[in-house]
């Protein structure tokens, strides 16, 4: 899958180591009407949704800790999801979550309406995606990294840059973007999701992977030990992430950003950092 987010320099170090529909149906205070002085976020400057009452989400749920799939109980979570949970709540909206798609076709999807209303899922904020869609106000920062195992000869950049090698990615995202921009002798290889593409590494199957440094740390520490981001591997390209929202809904972003403070002046980014980072950063 750059203002005042929450640093996430030192994420390593401190983890241990993410549609505007035009439904039938919408909320009261359309553009154009004037809302009552008490009104909630929802009706300032007006909006519609997919489904009234609801904040339709798509996403990509394969990219922890911020988006994933319970195996176990079958539902979704992660900080994106508590923290799109949150932002329900500060809207008096209920929660509606829709299966999981591939990474690369959620711009498409926002832009075209009808079917969700947000995306959440460590989407980086670039001016190519605000050429098709709006983000919210920024609410954390990251950076990308190189992954290999920790028996691999071919660590860094300069050296994965050589014909033969074959870097694994997640198709549409920045990791893609910065590895087909800097490591132009080797094989980019975009895959469905960064699991396959850490396993991938694992197997020998590809030289190296490219993804968000915060992503590489939690699945590094919970799940593939034999994995490292070596020495220089992280890459200082200074993301932020963002809610994704329809350019046909301002006043939609106008309440999300509203909201997004209001996590951020309460306390509960702070919670919800614990909860998924063990720190709050």
């Amino acid at each position: 899958m750059n203002s005042n987010a929450l640093s996430r320099r030192n994420f390593v170090q401190l983890v241990g180591l993410g549609l505007a529909g035009m439904g039938a149906a919408g909320l009261a205070g359309c553009a154009g009407q004037s809302a009552p002085a008490d009104s909630s976020a929802k009706d300032d400057d007006g909006f519609k949704l997919v489904e009234d009452g609801k904040l339709t989400l798509v996403s990509n749920f394969y990219f922890p800790p911020f988006v994933s799939m319970n195996e176990k109980t079958g539902d979704y979570e992660g900080f994106d999801v508590d923290l799109y949970k949150a932002i329900c709540e500060k809207l008096s909206l209920e929660p509606n979550i829709l299966p999981t798609v591939q990474f690369d076709t959620i711009i498409p999807t926002i832009k075209q309406g009808g079917k969700a209303d947000v995306s959440l899922g460590a989407i980086t904020i670039t001016d190519a995606r605000e050429q098709e869609i709006d983000f919210s106000d920024p609410y954390l920062d990251s950076n990308q990294s190189i992954v290999v195992r920790k028996d691999a000869t071919a660590t860094t950049a300069e050296q994965l840059n050589a014909d033969g090698m074959q870097i694994a990615v997640q198709g549409g995202t920045s990791g893609e973007e910065w590895a087909k921009e800097n490591l132009p002798k080797a094989t980019i290889v975009p895959l469905d999701d960064i699991i396959q593409a850490l396993t991938g590494v694992q197997s020998n199957l590809y030289a190296a992977c490219i993804t968000d440094l915060p992503v590489s740390s939690y699945e590094i520490k919970i799940a593939y030990s034999d994995l490292m981001i070596p020495e220089g591997g992280e890459i200082p390209t200074g993301e932020q992430y963002g809610v994704v929202i329809s350019k046909d809904q301002p006043g939609l972003t106008k309440a999300i950003n509203k909201a997004l403070a209001d996590i951020q002046s309460d306390g509960t980014m702070d919670s919800l950092q614990q909860k998924w980072f063990g720190q709050t950063l």
